[in-house]
């Protein structure tokens, strides 16, 4: 009888330092990032770039053998954070800014799964198995990393950062793909919904951080997008706007600089922060 009282004394210690391992740390906060290429990180990164900050980590999304990197687990946030040969995202410059703002008690966190040039659809369980087999073959590499389904790694990769955090926000930045579409609201209203209720999150703690386009005055080819982008709050309650205002844009009119990349990391958090208790 003693040894059996023993052993289940023996059962519950070690159950209990199994469930100790995988509880969440509040001051864990972390962000899911979709969208497309500018959410991916179109600019090349720079050395001041790659400097780690031991407050701020990126789960990884895919295999990157090359960066010693393995799906499903945690790193230092170092870009390319989104796929392997990704540059660098307002996601950096957000989580940067965020563990330079908060307490030292406060970790971030950052899962990004971005596809360049794709419709906010892609994100959407009922149209993707269709959208992957009419994408394009420039497209059909990126989506293999994701298995085929971005929406279904994000959130693989959210349940994961549960086991040791809290999703505390949604980044999207998404649109040129979908320039003037008066219906991207409501999409994207869908995947942030879907988003809810396949990780248990809970909308009024749960906001949806939306970046603008590039501006008409880096010359943005798809500035126009930007008035649609602002009306989403009045489709999501807790949906913000993060302005693309003085974030530099390279030649193409679609894409930010790295300098611009920074700037809008810069704005997201501002508005995070701005939200922030």
């Amino acid at each position: 009888m003693k040894k059996r009282t023993l052993k289940f004394k023996f059962l519950l210690l070690f159950l209990f330092f199994c469930t100790l391992g995988y509880a969440q740390d509040k001051n864990f906060h972390i962000y899911l990032c979709f969208g497309q290429s500018n959410m991916e990180g179109h600019s090349k990164f720079e050395d001041q770039d790659t400097l780690v900050n031991h407050r701020f980590y990126s789960l990884q999304a895919v295999d990157c053998p090359d960066l010693n990197r393995k799906k499903g687990e945690w790193y230092l946030a170092k870009p390319p954070i989104t796929r392997c040969n990704t540059g660098l995202t307002p996601a950096d410059y957000f989580g940067r800014t965020l563990v330079e703002k908060l307490p030292d008690s406060i970790r971030i966190g950052i899962i990004n799964v971005s596809i360049g040039g794709c419709h906010i659809q892609l994100f959407d369980q009922d149209s993707v198995a269709n959208y992957v087999e009419k994408a394009p073959n420039w497209m059909k590499g990126m989506l293999a990393a994701y298995d085929n389904n971005p929406y279904d790694r994000l959130v693989e990769m959210g349940k994961i950062a549960q086991q040791s955090g809290v999703i505390t926000g949604i980044l999207l930045h998404q649109g040129e793909s979908n320039t003037g579409d008066q219906d991207w609201p409501n999409k994207v209203s869908r995947v942030y919904h879907n988003l809810l209720k396949d990780l248990a999150l809970q909308e009024e703690k749960t906001p949806l951080l939306a970046g603008e386009l590039l501006a008409a005055d880096q010359g943005g080819k798809c500035a126009s997008m930007n008035t649609i982008i602002r009306t989403l709050p009045k489709t999501l309650k807790n949906a913000h706007i993060v302005s693309s205002k003085d974030c530099e844009g390279v030649a193409d009119g679609l894409h930010f600089s790295a300098a611009g990349y920074r700037q809008l990391g810069i704005n997201y958090a501002q508005v995070m922060l701005g939200l922030t208790p």
